[in-house]
Formats: structure tokens, sequence, C-alpha cells
């Protein structure tokens, strides 16, 4: 290591259940030095990336070849905690921050607030989990540990909803060495909540002053709207997120937390937070912005200098800038878990219930959006692998699959029938075709716009419009042309999920009119020219969820190494088992063709 850049590390203090994710960025008391290259208002000495030390290239080097790492060897502490934990025959639970919805038979799907059983955190990125009778890898960033881990699993509700508890005498339970009330239980949340609001800050405070500010200085490197698109508005989140903390440490009862009056804090900040609205529909573009630049070796030392002067933990920009979307999405967790200790006689319990509801709201409407983006990259890929697609693409006016299946269409003159694919999407239904001969292949035919549509139930028996015998039928109705659309259903069950389909695709509609919810041109064009280069290189036609993968990893992103060849063989290419939501597209080849 040069003369301008030393540190040494000081023991690790261990902190198991204060967490905030990503993994690994609540590794506190990690203390490194830097003499030189920081000078005291947080910026980087410009001379000493140059003169001292040489180029970003140097520097990066330098460090890499002293052994030494900012951050957590093999996890960190509070995995190493975990592990000693449960080698010790200790059960860990983890309560999800995210839905994980998985098409792997090898992974552990869960929902946003299910409790999980950690079994194996040997591995950083993916851990493996018990719910119920089902186990398998999940993505160890999508979850947040329990406060209260001594807390009998028996009293937890699988699902923290209202974050009430059923039985008011269970807030007398046994705690660490026998002397535990429901109180020492909402201590350990309040001191939960103070100690990841400060981390918090800090990392805030490391982007803001260890990369903004030196990107800003290299003008040759970044224009400002480069940097609007790596950042977002992370500056002004940093800002209310100052003033957000002063006012939780000024209802902070030191000598007594669990009295510490802190529902109101989220309450009053409950409007402010929505400027993370903001900054969670910019993140995918960050993502796309970040991974084109990082393919030039110049940006990749240069963020990784920024990342060493600031002192920051082993986690690369991505990593870091992540921590937004994952702090709105702990709130409601944090909240319930607080208010589930809170007597209802305590001062406190009224705001606490309003600002998890609050806090709800914003998380889910932030949640709903991440997975209408991940949907974005699939629709791309399913309408590459339609041949003989016409007119504009299916992401101009749509961002949600709602239903599909095989219907009889109707048609005049003569009441001609054809049997038919059929997509719904919000604002449209597009028709498509088997091949002949493989069925794996579908043609584009024609698509209806569902916004000037009408839905009628059709009797079984003869209809007259059409002068023929139907059975499951219904009809499209243009209000504007009068134009009528038949069809019929194999199953009366079959028709009364397309008539539920409808009912939904409305309800969607109206629902993002209502929350402003739109797809950016920059991500349309992106997920589209992702999905035309995978068709024109003759790869497979696979859904691909580039967002949702870099969810789930972080610096180094590795499988469970414990996994049999086979195993990783198919974590990496999942099968396309049926689901819920994409039951009908997920059997059709052209997608793993």
């Amino acid at each position: 290591i040069t003369s301008a850049v030393a540190f040494d590390i000081l023991p690790l203090k261990l902190h198991p259940f204060s967490q905030s994710t990503p993994t690994g960025l609540d590794c506190v008391g990690w203390k490194q030095r830097i003499s030189s290259p920081v000078i005291t208002d947080g910026t980087l000495d410009k001379t000493a990336l140059t003169d001292d030390v040489g180029s970003e290239e140097d520097l990066y080097e330098d460090f890499r070849s002293s052994n030494h790492r900012y951050g957590h060897p093999g996890g960190g502490g509070e995995q190493l905690a975990i592990n000693e934990l449960i080698s010790d025959g200790s059960v860990v639970y983890a309560e999800a921050l995210w839905d994980h919805v998985t098409m792997d038979d090898q992974e552990l799907g869960f929902k946003a607030g299910d409790v999980i059983e950690v079994m194996d955190a040997t591995n950083k990125e993916w851990w493996w989990g018990r719910i119920l009778d089902s186990e398998g890898w999940f993505p160890a960033s999508f979850v947040r540990l329990r406060v209260n881990q001594d807390e009998p699993m028996e009293d937890y509700p699988l699902k923290v909803e209202g974050g009430k508890e059923d039985d008011s005498s269970s807030g007398m339970r046994r705690f660490g060495m026998g002397q535990t009330t429901k109180d020492q239980m909402r201590t350990n949340v309040i001191n939960e909540i103070i100690s990841t609001e400060r981390d918090y800050i800090k990392h805030l405070k490391d982007i803001c002053e260890g990369y903004i500010k030196q990107c800003r200085k290299r003008a040759d490197m970044f224009t400002e709207e480069q940097l609007k698109t790596i950042f977002g508005n992370i500056e002004d989140i940093y800002r209310c997120q100052k003033k957000f903390v002063k006012a939780l440490e000024k209802k902070f009862n030191k000598d007594h937390p669990h009295l510490s009056e802190v529902g109101s804090c989220f309450l009053e900040y409950q409007t402010e937070f929505q400027i993370y609205s903001e900054y969670c529909n910019n993140h995918p573009n960050a993502c796309m912005e970040l991974s084109r630049l990082t393919k030039v070796n110049k940006y990749v030392y240069f963020f990784e200098a920024c990342r060493l002067l600031q002192k920051m933990i082993d986690i690369s920009l991505d990593g870091f800038l992540l921590t937004p979307v994952q702090k709105i999405c702990k709130y409601p967790l944090q909240l319930a878990e607080l208010l589930k200790y809170t007597n209802p006689q305590h001062r406190d319990f009224k705001d606490v219930e309003a600002a998890l509801n609050a806090m709800k709201n914003v998380a889910r409407l932030i949640n709903e959006r991440k997975r209408r983006l991940e949907n974005i990259d699939k629709i791309a890929q399913w309408q590459s692998s339609i041949e003989d697609w016409e007119g504009e693409d299916v992401l101009v006016r749509s961002s949600e699959l709602i239903y599909s299946g095989e219907l009889t269409k109707i048609s005049h003159p003569q009441a001609k029938s054809q049997q038919r694919m059929f997509f719904l999407f919000d604002h449209q239904l597009v028709c498509c075709k088997k091949d002949l001969l493989r069925r794996d292949i579908l043609y584009y035919k024609s698509r209806i716009n569902m916004d000037n549509m009408e839905i009628l139930d059709v009797e079984d028996g003869k209809d007259k419009d059409f002068n023929i015998n139907v059975k499951n039928a219904f009809k499209l109705h243009c209000r504007d042309t009068e134009e009528v659309h038949l069809f019929c259903a194999k199953k009366p069950e079959q028709k009364q999920r397309w008539l539920k389909a409808f009912e939904n695709e409305r309800r969607q509609v109206q629902l993002d009119q209502e929350t402003g919810f739109s797809i950016t041109e920059v991500q349309k064009k992106q997920a589209m020219l992702n999905a035309s280069k995978q068709h024109h290189t003759g790869k497979p036609k696979a859904v691909t969820r580039p967002y949702y993968d870099f969810l789930m990893r972080q610096k180094h992103p590795t499988l469970p190494t414990t996994l049999p060849q086979q195993q990783v063989f198919m974590l990496a290419e999942p099968k396309r088992k049926p689901s819920n939501f994409w039951q009908n597209i997920s059997r059709l080849t052209p997608f793993r063709k």
C-alpha cells in the first residue's frame, strides 16, 4: 500500500439483529482510518487521487493488493452471528420485505410480511429457509431479521398485517435472563428503529459526499443528466431523513425507551416520504445507466476509489443506491412490530396504529410498482416470441398482463368460429393463432381496444345477433362503432374467470389513473431493445428479469456454493412452472425454444 493511503482495522462489534438492507450495510463497528486523502468536510482531496497515489486505477489496485477489505468478510458480523445461532440449535426468524415470486421449485416463494425460519445463512446472498412445510433458497436482501428472536414462534403471526395481537395477555413473556415483559420487547423495537435510522443517515451521507460530490468534479466523465439518472433525488431524501431522525431522537426516551412516543414522527413526515416515489420510479433507469458505465474500466476504478476513500463497506454503488428503495418498504414491518408490543393504554398507541396504515400504503404502492416494472421485461420477451407482429408494441399502451387463455371467437358473416389464444392486458386484448403443426408457435392476428368496450354476459341458448346456439358465451360491445365480438369458453368456470378478468382490467386502469402510474419511454424502449437483441442473436426466447435479478444480487452475483451442480443449473435456468399470473403464458414454449 502506498504511503499516502494507510489504515488499520479495529475489532468488529457484533450487532446480530440490527439490519439495514441490503445485507451487509449494517456492519457497524468496522472502523477504518485513511490519512491524507480525506479532508474534514467529507470530500476527497483531488490531488490525493492523482499526485500521491496516481490514477484511480492505481489506487484501486493498491487497495486490492493490500489484502484488506472494507466490509464484512465471509458475509459480515451479522452473518457470522446468524450461523453461530443456527449451529447452536437456536431458531432464527426473518420477515419478508418484499414478495419473492419464483418459478423454480428449489426457491422459497413468499409475500411481504411472511415470517421465514432461516436454516442456513452461509452464503451471503442466498439463504435457505422454511415456511410451514415448504423449504428453499431465497435472496437474503429480501428479508429483515426479527428484532425479538427469543419470542416464541407460536406467539407470532405468519403475516404481520395489522400489527395487533389477538391475546392481550401474551404481553408478559420470558426474555433473556428471565426478566422480561412486553415493555422490554418494545424497547428492543424502539432501539432498532433509532439505530437503523442512524445507520441509514450515514449511508445517505456517504453516497452524497463520497460519490455525488466527486462525480460533479469530473465534468469530463459525467453530465448533469447522467448524475440525475444515477442518483435521482437522493440528496432530497438525505435532507428529509436528517430532519426525520432529529425528530425521532427528540421523542426518544433514553432512560426508558419503551415510553418513547415515535408514532407522531411518522405521521408528521408521511407526506414528505412521498419523495421516495420519484426515487423508486427512477431506480431502474439508474441501474441501466450504471450497468452501461461500468462496462468501461475507468468508471469502475473511479467508483471504487470513491468508496474506499469515503471508508464505505465493500458493496458496489448499485448496492448503496438500493437502500432507499428497501428502507421505505421496511418501515411498515418495524411499525407493525412496534404496535404489537404497544399496549392500547400507551400514549403512543393510536399514533403508531395510524403511522402503520400510512406507511403500509406508501410501501404497497412502491412494491406494486416494482412488480409492474418486472413485468415489462416479460411482456417484451413475450411479444418478441410472437410471429408476424403488426402495429405498435404492447408496451406503448400496456404494462400488465391481466389474464390469458383459449377461446372460440365467432365472427360475422356466417357466424364463422375460430379457436384463438387471447391475452388480456390493461387497455387491450391481443388475439393470436397457434401454428397448425407446431402448437408452440403463435402468430399475431388482431387486437381489441378495451377502453371503449362493454362486457355483456350471454345466456346459454340461441343468440339473436349471430343467430346460432351458444354456450359459456360473452360479448364485447364497442360503444363507439356498435361492433360486437362473441366469445365462447369451453367450461362455465372458464367463462367466469374471463368475466372477472375484464373487471380486474378496468379496475387496474382506474387505479393507474388515480395513482399516476406510468412506464417511462426509456424503460419501454430498453425492454424492447433487450428483447430484440436476444431475438436477433439467436438466444433462447426465455423470460428475463433484469431488474428483479438486480434486487437479488449484490456486488458479486453468485449462487449458493453448497448446491449440487444440477440444482445450480435449475436456479440459473428456472423451470417455467405455471403461476396464478402467468399460468397460460408459461405453457408456451416460445419462451424456452
